[in-house]
C-alpha cells in the first residue's frame, strides 16, 4: 500500500514561512500529478496547489504569490513553500498523488498541521 508521508508542519507567526515535504515511495513518482490540499476546522477540504510530472503548476487564488509547489522526481518528493503566512492558512495540509492510467491510482497522506498564530 502506498502511503505518502508529509512533514514540516508546525506553529508559525503571521508573516512567517514554512516548507512542507511529502515523500511518496513505492510508485513511479514522475508519472503522477502531485498536489497539496488543506482542511480547516468546519470547512471542506480544498486544493491548494498541484504540479504535473512536467512541472506545470496550478494554485488556489488565495495562495497565489505566497506559496510555491515544486517536486524532485529522483527523491519522490513534492514540496510546498509557504511564505507570508496568514491566520486563515491554518489547517491540516494533505499530500495527494494521482494518476489516471491504466486506471485511477489515488493516494493520500495522513496530513500535517499548520497553525498560524501570534
Amino acid at each position: 500500500q502506498v502511503q505518502p508521508v508529509e512533514s514540516g508542519g508546525g506553529l508559525v507567526q503571521p508573516g512567517g514561512s514554512l516548507r512542507l515535504s511529502c515523500v511518496a515511495s513505492g510508485i513511479i513518482f514522475s508519472t503522477y500529478v502531485a498536489a497539496w490540499y488543506r482542511q480547516a476546522p468546519g470547512k471542506q477540504r480544498e486544493l491548494v496547489a498541484s504540479i504535473t510530472g512536467a512541472d506545470s503548476t496550478k494554485y488556489a487564488d488565495s495562495v497565489k504569490g505566497r506559496f510555491t509547489i515544486s517536486r524532485d522526481n529522483a527523491k519522490k518528493t513534492v514540496y510546498l513553500q509557504m511564505n507570508s503566512l496568514k491566520p486563515e492558512d491554518t489547517a491540516v495540509y494533505y499530500c495527494n498523488v494521482v494518476r489516471d492510467f491504466p486506471r485511477r491510482y489515488d493516494y493520500w497522506g495522513q496530513g500535517t498541521q499548520v497553525t498560524v498564530s501570534s
